[in-house]
């Protein structure tokens, strides 16, 4: 399966296009903004594609056309404002969405946020983050894409342990989780047919990622 990662050089990604390169399961490909980042992923022998999810949708189109699946892991980040995370996690989202749509694709995972669909469990210092990935995730459930949001609670740089707590229906208490233990859901979700028009909570816990997925 042709993947293409968006995002793919924010923390989560780099985790994700390590793995499905190693996995060597699927032909991965890195989203990148600019030439000063294809460095890292050339020596990690996984190759890119420029592009900007500011740019028009006619323009992302053609960057994923031929693709059989979208990975979105991007995100403006702590540091930007609200306009931005407006701009790429909401906009730049849904912008990708309807190219993938157009452009015949038809695999989609996004990393979300930690109950974004239940806005009385919302950080409202943050809100606009929150607002911003209910309606990405709200327009990726309304397209005709086969999609898996992934929702973690806190992300933390500590070395994943391969072990997960999920929950799709009831609420899960909050917790942290790594970035690499959300890149192994999210390429163990594109294996995973099962995971396909699912929506779900992810903080660390004590279940094997393959074994909480099933339970799904």
């Amino acid at each position: 399966m042709k993947t293409l990662v968006v995002g793919a050089n924010g923390q989560i990604g780099r985790h994700v296009t390590q793995m499905l390169k190693e996995e060597g399961k699927h032909e991965v490909v890195a989203m990148i903004r600019n030439e000063e980042q294809k460095n890292y992923f050339e020596s990690k022998g996984v190759q890119t594609i420029i592009a900007d999810l500011l740019n028009s949708v006619e323009s992302l189109k053609q960057t994923v056309e031929g693709f059989d699946a979208v990975i979105f892991t991007a995100g403006s980040g702590p540091k930007t404002g609200p306009d931005m995370t407006l701009r790429i996690d909401l906009d730049g989202a849904a912008k990708m969405i309807k190219a993938a749509e157009v452009a015949g694709v038809n695999r989609f995972l996004m990393v979300s946020a930690f109950q974004a669909n239940n806005r009385e469990n919302w950080n409202e210092k943050i809100a606009h983050y929150y607002v911003a990935k209910h309606f990405a995730d709200e327009e990726l459930k309304r397209s005709e894409l086969a999609y898996t949001i992934v929702k973690p609670g806190g992300l933390i740089n500590d070395s994943g342990t391969g072990k997960v707590k999920v929950g799709s229906k009831d609420i899960i208490e909050r917790g942290t989780v790594p970035r690499e233990d959300v890149a192994r859901v999210l390429v163990s979700c594109l294996n995973k047919k099962s995971t396909e028009y699912k929506s779900f909570d992810l903080i660390s816990g004590d279940q094997e990622v393959v074994d909480a997925l099933d339970e799904l």
